[in-house]
């Protein structure tokens, strides 16, 4: 395994981060220990979670799955980076009720503690915000995350789906404030589809020494050859992906893709990821296997080099939008 540091931190995280989102919903328990137990056996250091995935009736079951699985111990989690998640509401459906979701001081402080107990540890590394929250100040943001830090109980705050101005908002307060570290990581999405984060959200994490950890690095199996899968096994996209492959545009991108890895005896799926790698500013990618196949494809990207001719022929497929403001400007 590769390490690297998080953004401006000491912290050293493995290069590829394991998702948790399809442990409950999709991947029962025992599988999902499976999975960890692979992931952290292969060097995998870096987990990520959130307080809603479980979904809907069984919103914190995952975060539940990943406590029962350091319960096992074996230094589990001591040799595991933990981050989880706060924004999205925890009421379940009818029961909705004031300041369980967001970011309020009050709920931050009522998330960590309901996350720490489903996670079964006394701390959590990384904090990250689901989303912004336009309704509460960073002021009052990062004076519960200073006295969370204060008490232990979490050591580094992090953001997702934040735009370039709100993670330098956020760290301009943080620094006004005197606060302890900001903002040191971001979650986006990014991926050879879909690079818009290129504009203005990864340079704003370079410029603030945030780790960017791109989600969704298939952009939802586009990228992990459909087109061949569909050829070959009869399997059909379902969902987004089958939606997205009915413009032929789309399609016929995916298609030369495809293609363009056939030649060079590629597997779609593993160069996405490879290609994320070579990525400036980026940290890891989030892979999210629902199987242990799945897990071990995503290990063999760390072995892929890229050469210059392949990566100047997917910029031609998958152009980026450049930097801003001459992207939108000139």
């Amino acid at each position: 395994m590769k390490y690297t540091q998080l953004g401006r931190t000491g912290l050293k995280v493995s290069r590829l981060v394991l998702g948790t989102m399809n442990f409950g919903p999709q991947t029962d328990e025992a599988d999902s220990h499976t999975i960890m137990d692979s992931a952290l056996d292969a060097g995998i250091n870096y987990f990520d979670t959130a307080n809603v995935y479980g979904w809907g009736e069984n919103k914190g079951r995952t975060e539940e799955i990943v406590g029962s699985w350091f319960a096992q111990g074996g230094d589990r989690r001591e040799k595991t980076v933990l981050a989880t998640k706060v924004y999205g509401s925890m009421s379940r459906e009818g029961e909705t009720w004031p300041n369980e979701d967001r970011l309020s001081a009050l709920n931050i402080r009522r998330a960590v503690e309901a996350s720490l107990k489903r996670l079964g540890t006394d701390y959590i590394d990384i904090y990250q915000f689901h989303h912004i929250d336009r309704l509460t100040p960073f002021e009052e943001i990062w004076q519960a995350v200073d006295v969370l830090i204060q008490q232990g109980k979490i050591l580094y705050a992090g953001s997702s789906n934040f735009p370039g101005y709100k993670i330098a908002q956020a760290n301009e307060v943080a620094t006004r404030r005197g606060s302890t570290y900001g903002l040191v990581s971001e979650q986006c999405l990014y991926n050879l589809y879909e690079r818009r984060a290129e504009m203005e959200v990864i340079p704003a994490a370079q410029e603030y020494g945030l780790g960017v950890i791109p989600w969704s690095p298939l952009h939802g199996g586009l990228l992990g050859g459909v087109i061949r899968k569909e050829a070959t096994s009869g399997r059909r996209a379902s969902g987004r992906t089958a939606e997205a492959l009915t413009d032929p545009v789309v399609r016929a991108r995916i298609q030369a893709y495809e293609d363009l890895l056939d030649k060079h005896g590629l597997e779609p799926g593993e160069t996405a990821l490879a290609w994320l790698l070579t990525r400036p500013g980026v940290t890891g990618p989030i892979v999210g296997p629902r199987t242990s196949g799945q897990l071990n494809g995503a290990l063999r990207a760390l072995e892929l080099e890229l050469g210059e001719e392949l990566l100047a022929s997917l910029d031609e497929i998958f152009p980026g939008p450049g930097p801003s403001p001459e992207a939108f400007a000139w």
